[in-house]
């Protein structure tokens, strides 16, 4: 049985821009894109910062406690954090 999810928020860019973002879940997979404006195409973001990987965990971890995600994906996703930033504390 496949499960979909799809979250999203706002954070502001480096320039102080708001940037929208959304993340998919495919598979095993969370794929990240980002949005300037509204009706705008969404575009993949291909490494995804840290700030975005800790708010999909957040998130993630809210959505296990509604029993909307399984328990298992909190770990799943910690290991992707891991995978891509090592020696990241999350915890």
């Amino acid at each position: 049985m496949a499960i979909k999810s799809e979250v999203g928020w706002t954070r502001k860019n480096e320039d102080g821009t708001k940037l929208e973002i959304s993340v998919r879940r495919f598979g095993r997979e969370w794929l990240f894109f980002h949005q300037l404006k509204r009706g705008e195409d969404w575009e993949p973001i291909k490494s995804p910062p840290l700030e975005d990987w800790i708010e999909l965990l957040d998130t993630v971890r809210r959505r296990i406690n509604r029993r909307l995600l399984p328990p298992d994906e909190e770990t799943r996703v910690k290991k992707m954090i891991y995978d891509r930033y090592p020696g990241t504390k999350l915890d």
